[in-house]
């Protein structure tokens, strides 16, 4: 990829990237509720979880692409059920108060949170049809990959960091609560959203 290649590819994935959806969501909540170091697992299994699956989709992209449209309802019921079930959970929840056996959010909850994320699919077909230009080039695949990565990881890192600064507001029973009913009713929404996004 040439420069101009590149300065494109972040052009289209930044709003992408930075507007509200299940993964940013998610960790801006996990930010409020468990402040920004107990988000850093599941930040990593996200992030894993997302390099490994472009590059399977950017290496084999019609073979995957083939995979994902026939198993696609199924993946968005799933990851709305995931997000709808997060959504209750902060509808519940208190004031977190940290203790020393509590880890925040998991390695399993960003890998699961990438895997039925049917936006990511959505932004990862429609990058590779338009970057790729049929050219299954390897070192392309994996700076696509990498660049995809890298800016993901940046827009939820800032997400985050935004929830713990905001949840650092919100101690206390009465105003956590009102923060936890905010978040809850954004993933609720959310959850409805990923039940009606299409791939193509």
């Amino acid at each position: 990829m040439n420069l101009i290649e590149i300065v494109a590819l972040l052009i289209f994935l930044f709003p992408l990237a930075f507007s509200p959806g299940p993964g940013n969501m998610f960790f801006a909540a996990s930010g409020a509720k468990f402040g920004f170091k107990k988000t850093l697992s599941a930040n990593f299994g996200y992030h894993l979880a997302t390099i490994i699956v472009t590059l399977l989709i950017g290496l084999g992209f019609g073979f995957f692409f083939s995979f994902i449209e026939d198993y696609y309802q199924y993946i968005k019921i799933i990851g709305s059920i995931y997000v709808l079930i997060l959504s209750y959970k902060f509808l519940k929840a208190g004031a977190y108060k940290s203790t020393k056996r509590d880890i925040g959010t998991t390695f399993t909850d960003g890998v699961i949170l990438l895997i039925f994320n049917p936006k990511a699919y959505v932004i990862i077909s429609l990058m590779f049809t338009i970057f790729l230009n049929n050219n299954q080039n390897l070192l392309k695949v994996i700076l696509i990959s990498i660049i995809f990565t890298l800016n993901n990881c940046l827009s939820f890192t800032l997400w985050t960091i935004f929830g713990d600064l905001l949840g650092a507001k919100f101690r206390n029973e009465t105003y956590a609560k009102k923060l936890n009913y905010v978040f809850a009713i954004s993933l609720f929404f959310v959850g409805l959203w990923m039940l009606f996004i299409k791939i193509n």
